[in-house]
């Protein structure tokens, strides 16, 4: 499947650069297969090694120390496929498992011998956790589960059509009926599907929601049990915690609210510093933090204490609130509020994008979904998501955009609405699809 992090890590991997590059991202949003595909198509050579694997069976690693002893064990496995760095790559996958590695990858490539590359699931932890991680060797991309651009793809949306959608996007131009509401279609089927590619490729193949289905709560348990680093109070605090999402997010004050955990009185923030920074590391939730005073750069005005959190998958959280009921999401029934979804997929897509997340918190004057940093006007550009007809009903960001001391002039609200208007205000409504183009 058509992923975009493959340019990029091609690229880096045809670039002289002295750093070794790390793909972190939760487990099966595709780290593996995309490097295995971008590996094997640039070099002669290629060797993969699963490191949990080893960690769990033979062990040939688990003691190297020096890059002598790398190179031994190395040998034993794929002696006749080691030739010179031009044409042969290392990768050094689920790394996490062996952090002593991420220490030896710095002399490993000052050594020169081959090229390198690794993958890992939780190394936001093991990173945060390592004093002699050689930073200045190593460079860290984050990877995130399919975007909608590229479940498009995957649904056989040309290359053409979506330069197009671009185009008309940077213009703020509305599409034809019948473009609009193919593209609302697909975009609802990617509320069901999510950007799992395991779940992408079942349901583009099948067509069948129920194996779509068994494929993410598979995964969703998995991710809610993966706590290996920690004791079991702490993974029980983990997984309740990461339980807790969806019927949070459905709410209307969305935040974490802390006493809830163990129903507990007196309990703050703090007292589950780690659980939180556990599943934000990891990749499997989404955090979004509270702004009272929206200042640019919004990273140097933020609180932890009132945290929102998103699975960082829409196909998984729409499995948990509707199971195998397609109806709800896709006929749009007037009963249904799909408001959760489409705030998960926002995240779920700025994120994707590089996005740091944010949300407007007021107590008079409520809240503005999200808050991201523009870089270009050196502002903040504030985001509404409505589900429903009432699309234009937004006092809180009324309210914001009034506030001169904000300094901010546009905003934007996606809804199902089709044409893209722009209000004196500065408020530009856009169809929910377009938030692809952010």
């Amino acid at each position: 499947m058509f992923r975009k992090i493959k340019a990029y890590i091609s690229d880096f991997l045809k670039s002289d650069t002295q750093k070794v590059l790390i793909i972190d991202g939760a487990r099966q949003v595709g780290k593996s297969y995309i490097i295995r595909e971008a590996g094997t198509e640039l070099f002669e050579n290629y060797v993969e090694i699963n490191l949990l694997e080893d960690s769990l069976n033979n062990r040939y690693f688990a003691n190297t120390k020096s890059t002598s002893d790398f190179y031994l064990q190395l040998s034993m496995i794929a002696g006749d496929r080691l030739k010179e760095k031009e044409n042969t790559l290392i990768f050094l996958d689920e790394i996490q498992a062996y952090p002593h590695l991420l220490t030896l990858l710095k002399f490993l490539n000052q050594d020169n011998r081959f090229t390198y590359i690794a993958s890992g699931s939780l190394l936001g932890i093991t990173l945060s956790q390592t004093s002699s991680i050689p930073m200045g060797s190593i460079e860290v991309k984050q990877m995130y589960p399919m975007d909608f651009e590229e479940f498009l793809i995957a649904n056989n949306f040309g290359e053409l059509a979506i330069s197009a959608l671009k185009e008309k996007f940077k213009k703020r131009e509305t599409l034809e009926e019948n473009i609009h509401n193919n593209l609302l279609g697909l975009f609802k089927k990617y509320l069901l599907s999510g950007g799992l590619p395991d779940a992408v490729k079942t349901f583009v193949e099948t067509n069948n929601i129920v194996s779509v289905r068994t494929i993410q709560n598979q995964i969703h348990e998995y991710y809610g049990m993966d706590a290996s680093k920690y004791d079991l109070e702490h993974k029980l605090k983990i997984k309740r915690i990461y339980d807790m999402i969806p019927s949070t997010l459905e709410n209307k004050k969305k935040r974490i609210v802390v006493q809830d955990i163990e129903n507990k009185k007196g309990k703050r923030f703090s007292s589950y510093q780690d659980e939180f920074d556990y599943l934000i590391n990891a990749g499997v939730a989404l955090e979004v933090k509270a702004i009272s005073t929206p200042v640019f750069p919004l990273n140097e005005h933020s609180g932890k204490n009132l945290l929102k959190l998103y699975l960082n998958d829409v196909g998984i959280l729409s499995g948990i609130l509707y199971q195998n009921n397609i109806r709800a999401i896709l006929d749009s029934e007037n009963s249904i509020n799909l408001g959760t979804l489409y705030e998960a997929v926002v995240a779920q897509e700025l994120k994707a994008h590089g996005k740091q997340l944010f949300y407007y918190d007021n107590k008079s004057k409520g809240e503005v979904d999200f808050l991201i940093n523009d870089y270009d006007s050196l502002s903040i550009l504030p985001i509404e998501v409505k589900s429903g007809k009432d699309y234009s009903v937004h006092s809180a960001l009324n309210s914001f955009l009034q506030n001169k001391d904000y300094n901010v002039s546009n905003a934007i609200v996606f809804s199902n609405e089709r044409i893209v208007t722009t209000t004196p205000a500065g408020i530009t409504y856009l169809p929910i699809y377009y938030v692809m183009g952010l």
